[in-house]
């Protein structure tokens, strides 16, 4: 494991590696703030442990499970993802462990390298539904990743890019000419159309996996799937949606998926966030995210928009909901604070507190490729 100070150091360097980019430390999550400033940790990677060991203590059990609290006894392979991700930057070994030994006992498939996508505790059968969800692959898949750096044990990395392999013949089609990304190994192709989630188009992840799985195929993933949301955009303000269709036909534009909700909102919030994380500053779905979070008539930031209606929600946003749109309009005005960014301490639920922990290390990583501050 390295030491605090060589992590610190080579964490304000904004040279283009994934450890110049993403240099956290792999310190022990147990040292408080104080301590960790006295050995020289700068201020944001000691907000980061405290906020880690905030979420640890309310969202992950003993045996390395996250409890999505708001859906009852359930656990999802994006809440493990994000989980070993926070572990691995916070330093905590320990926690990372317990919960990829938990995801790869209940979630791996047999018969890849994928995973179910829903764990229920109150349910007879735990596991009823072994179809995955493709954000959440993705999100393991980039942890390891992350735990194989920090944690030098090149095995992770390993088993990363066995789920990367698995991603890309299993959850990736051909459709209207471009490569796209589906949410899904099962029900999400019809005859005439695929339906696409914007959100789980991990941007920073996608642009890591070449160094596990060489290949063009990811850049062409980006780049057609950043093509694709320039024009999925909808509504008075221009949104990503939650869900779209996409069209067979290269001629056909995309549109807002039939039998979903017709909203930017819990999953779109996602589009910013990794935009902003890719430091993708230009790309017209975060300017307009950042103007619609601006709207002087959204000055709660509304928790989601109806794209037909363009009715704000009569609701405020939570503390993830604001984190991601501090972060977004961050990479506008350039001018943020990691203190000003809403803490764990403040979301009442599992997702409200992943989106700040999250937005807190796009925050660093961000910044430290093309500063905001």
């Amino acid at each position: 494991m390295q030491t605090d100070a060589a992590v610190s150091a080579r964490s304000s360097s904004p040279g283009p590696g994934r450890r110049g980019l993403f240099g956290l430390a792999a310190a022990s999550v147990l040292a408080g703030p104080g301590a960790l400033r006295a050995q020289g940790m700068p201020e944001w990677l000691a907000e980061l442990k405290t906020e880690w060991a905030q979420f640890r203590g309310r969202f992950v059990t003993r045996e390395g499970r996250m409890l999505d609290v708001g859906k009852g006894d359930e656990t999802h392979t994006e809440g493990q993802g994000f989980g070993m991700l926070f572990a691995a930057e916070a330093g905590d070994i320990v926690t990372f462990d317990r919960i990829l030994d938990w995801t790869r006992r209940y979630l791996r498939h047999s018969r890849d390298n994928l995973h179910a996508w829903r764990y229920r505790g109150d349910a007879v059968d735990a596991v009823a539904d072994r179809n995955n969800a493709t954000d959440g692959d993705i999100m393991i898949a980039w942890a390891l990743m992350r735990g194989a750096d920090l944690f030098a044990r090149p095995a992770l990395a390993r088993e990363a890019a066995l789920i990367c392999r698995d991603v890309l013949a299993h959850c990736t089609r051909e459709v209207g000419g471009k490569l796209v990304l589906l949410p899904a190994v099962q029900g999400f192709e019809k005859r005439d159309h695929v339906i696409l989630n914007p959100s789980y188009y991990v941007f920073p992840a996608l642009m890591e996996f070449e160094k596990v799985v060489p290949g063009p195929q990811w850049r062409r993933l980006i780049a057609d799937g950043l093509a694709i949301f320039r024009e999925a955009r909808f509504g008075r303000w221009n949104l990503p949606a939650d869900w779209i269709e996409f069209s067979r036909e290269a001629t056909f534009k995309p549109r807002l998926a039939a039998g979903w909700p017709t909203r930017f909102s819990w999953d779109a919030v996602r589009v910013p966030l990794y935009l902003a994380w890719a430091r993708q500053n230009e790309d017209p779905a975060l300017r307009a995210c950042v103007e619609f979070w601006t709207d002087p008539e959204n000055q709660s930031l509304p928790a989601w928009t109806d794209l037909r209606s363009n009715i704000p929600a009569p609701y405020p946003g939570h503390a993830g909901v604001r984190a991601v749109a501090q972060l977004a309009c961050a990479t506008q005005q350039r001018h943020m604070k990691i203190s000003d960014l809403p803490r764990v301490a403040q979301a009442t639920d599992y997702y409200g507190a992943s989106l700040v922990m999250l937005s807190r290390i796009a925050w660093q990583e961000a910044r430290a490729g093309a500063p905001i501050v």
